[in-house]
């Protein structure tokens, strides 16, 4: 079993559009496909999470940093006859079957 994060495409982004990781553009049929309104990454994508106070006041010293995975991912289409950006929220990743 494979893991998988499914990102939800807005109704106003139609095609043509370009994906973007972590601002590393993204290609179709390579790095993630396309399931009707839905862009699915065969792979872990995550966010971090809300930082607990011991954290936060570690990084406020400057005696830790932090090193958690923290994916975002954009899209840039066409609307009205201007490129417009949008970034994306994702569903945790989860284990498929095929």
């Amino acid at each position: 079993m494979a893991e998988r994060s499914v990102v939800e495409l807005p109704p106003e982004v139609g095609e043509p559009f370009e994906v973007f990781l972590n601002g590393v553009p993204q290609r179709a049929g390579h790095d993630f496909r396309v399931e009707g309104r839905q862009l699915v990454f065969e792979r872990n994508l995550a966010r971090e999470g809300r930082l607990g106070f011991w954290r936060w006041l570690s990084l406020f010293l400057g005696i830790a940093g932090t090193y958690r995975q923290n994916d975002s991912v954009d899209v840039v289409y066409d609307e009205g006859g201007r490129r417009t950006v949008t970034s994306l929220a994702f569903e945790p990743a989860t284990r498929s079957t095929s």
